[in-house]
């Protein structure tokens, strides 16, 4: 559902009946705008919590009419929904609006359809998504793109309201884009001028119903792409972000460009003796590659995180960036925090902080970065299983801690195919195990190993969040290297 027709005026929303569905991080922002346009907002919420009634009370008092407690119903006069990400398709209110005939867009359709009103210049939108390393690979790219001298901001799903960015007093030259597969599933009538998918995973499939679906949703990154639609040449899964390239429909010369870790073929963006090469935007691409950056310019040097650069660097590159601000964003570049994080070395042994690895696909590519390894995991499982990843990781482990509520899901898949390793299972879900689980890892390491928080599972059993996992595990190594643990 909806236009591919970009509003020219603010005049268009003058009277318009628009219902914003969700309080919170989109909705407010999303309803803010519209009321400012002159369209007659109404705001529905499934919560009526305190947080809610003050973001209603917000809201009303700027003259928004707001409806808590009931997510379902649609207002009477509804001519167009635009909902927060995180709402499922099959809610009652969207059967409701598609039986009306009402569009349903998502706060990323708002911005690309608002991005030249009132004859604003539009910057283009290089977009990334995948189930693991967009936000890293966006960061990437908005690094390397200031470099080359272009005025850029990493926004969406890494957190930077859309909105603001294409209704702001900035002006940008292009905008390097994180997008998560809720998003996509509500913005139909995006047109990215070059998009990446990194990989495919199952995740979020109870909010998609199927994997089918969910790289459907994915794939919609790529509808409409003008320059380059890149895609992960290592990728075995199926479907792979190969054939979603395949299934799209792109503007006519736009070219699909790989990236892989190993040595590029034409048209493809690879590593050759610890270099990052280009064999895709230079003027011979059977004869000839262009050094792009070394893998020690990488932060952290990971296999996965190299990936990410490559992912970047070639969106950089279908944006005609010079292969030296490729190199200079890469050095500028520092991960987020709790993304494969060195912590600090004790006794020999490095302590790694990957809380980000919240499932398997994550934290598979965060165990082929070490060897050998002490590996702390649990949480809560998500619905994953946990054979596949311990199959493929047995022969890297030294040993395994198992902390949270699903850890029994681990132990089990240990026992099936890692049967030699040692398991320590802490059968404790406070904060507090965090520490006991660092201290279990250090007796179990031995000088040269690596201790791993890679967790493979969400962290809202013990913790607010991963970030609050990751400081309670960074402030058990500082114990330990200070001897208080």
């Amino acid at each position: 559902m909806g236009s591919r027709q970009v509003s020219s005026s603010a005049a268009d929303w003058q009277g318009k009946r628009v219902t914003v569905a969700g309080l919170g991080v989109s909705g407010v922002p999303a309803a803010r705008v519209l009321h400012g346009l002159g369209a007659h907002v109404t705001v529905v919420n499934d919560g009526d919590d305190e947080r809610a009634r003050a973001q209603a009370a917000e809201l009303l008092a700027e003259g928004v009419t707001v409806r808590l407690g009931d997510g379902d119903t649609l207002p009477e006069g509804t001519e167009l929904i635009v909902t927060a990400p995180g709402w499922r398709p099959d809610k009652p209110l969207f059967a409701a609006a598609e039986a009306a005939g009402v569009p349903v867009w998502g706060d990323v359709e708002l911005a690309w359809q608002l991005r030249g009103i009132d004859g604003r210049t539009p910057a283009p939108w290089l977009a990334v998504t995948g189930t693991n390393g967009k936000t890293t690979t966006v960061r990437m790219l908005a690094s390397i793109l200031k470099a080359a001298g272009l005025r850029t901001a990493a926004v969406g799903n890494i957190g930077v309201s859309l909105l603001d960015a294409v209704l702001g007093d900035e002006e940008y030259d292009v905008l390097a884009v994180e997008l998560s597969s809720y998003q996509l599933h509500w913005a139909p009538s995006l047109r990215a001028h070059s998009a990446a998918v990194l990989n495919l995973a199952p995740d979020h499939l109870d909010w998609h119903g199927s994997m089918e679906a969910y790289a459907a949703d994915k794939g919609r990154i790529y509808e409409g792409n003008t320059v380059a639609c890149v895609y992960n040449a290592d990728a075995t899964d199926k479907p792979s972000t190969e054939d979603l390239v395949r299934e799209a429909d792109v503007e006519e010369g736009c070219r699909a460009i790989g990236f892989t870790l190993g040595t590029p073929g034409p048209s493809q963006l690879g590593v050759v003796d610890d270099i990052l090469v280009d064999r895709a935007f230079v003027p011979n691409r059977q004869k000839q590659a262009q050094e792009l950056a070394q893998v020690s310019d990488v932060n952290p040097p990971a296999p996965h995180n190299i990936a990410n650069a490559l992912a970047a660097a070639a969106l950089a590159r279908a944006f005609g960036v010079e292969p030296a601000a490729v190199r200079e964003g890469l050095r500028n570049f520092r991960p987020d925090a709790h993304r494969i994080a060195f912590v600090a070395e004790v006794d020999g042994v490095a302590y790694i902080d990957d809380s980000k690895a919240t499932n398997t696909h994550a934290t598979e590519a965060s165990l082929a970065a070490y060897d050998p390894i002490v590996w702390i995991a649990g949480g809560l499982a998500k619905g994953a299983t946990f054979d596949e990843l311990v199959a493929r990781s047995a022969e890297r482990l030294r040993g395994v801690v198992l902390i949270g509520a699903d850890r029994a899901l681990i132990r089990e898949a240990l026992t099936r195919h890692a049967p030699q390793v040692p398991v320590v299972d802490l059968d404790r879900t406070d904060t507090g195990a965090m520490a006991a689980a660092v201290r279990e890892a250090a007796r179990l390491a031995r000088p040269g190993d690596t201790v791993l928080l890679a967790p493979a599972c969400a962290s809202m059993d013990m913790f607010v969040n991963y970030n609050k996992r990751g400081e309670a595990f960074e402030d058990a190594v500082r114990a330990l290297a200070a001897g208080d643990a």
